[in-house]
């Protein structure tokens, strides 16, 4: 269940590796079984942050019990990351973290709820 969704304005030249990179984090930070994991990156987007367009990324990360303590460590995995393979400046990155309820999750034809 947790999802993390990458839109940055960077060209991705290898998407597969950032793809399993991102759900290996995924896992670390969150200790949710990588089977339930998602990951969708959206690359090469039309975007401004603070009035540039130099690279920059906006990340959204959901899962059920996230905690701020995970929260937390996942911005410094996810910042981490983006710098070392996007090159992107962890103050050019903004992630928007949320702690969905189980009930509101849906999966294989029912909720974790």
């Amino acid at each position: 269940m947790p999802y993390i969704k990458l839109n940055t304005n960077v060209e991705i030249e290898d998407k597969p590796s950032v793809l399993r990179k991102l759900s290996q984090i995924a896992v670390k930070e969150t200790g949710k079984p990588e089977s339930y994991v998602m990951i969708e990156i959206t690359d090469n987007s039309s975007m401004l942050f603070a009035g540039k367009d130099t690279p920059l990324a906006f990340l959204e990360c959901k899962s059920i019990g996230l905690s701020e303590r995970q929260a937390k460590a996942l911005s410094a995995s996810l910042c981490e990351l983006l710098n070392t393979e996007l090159h992107i400046s962890s103050d050019r990155i903004y992630i928007e973290f949320s702690n969905a309820p189980a009930a509101f999750w849906g999966y294989n034809g029912s909720t974790f709820g």
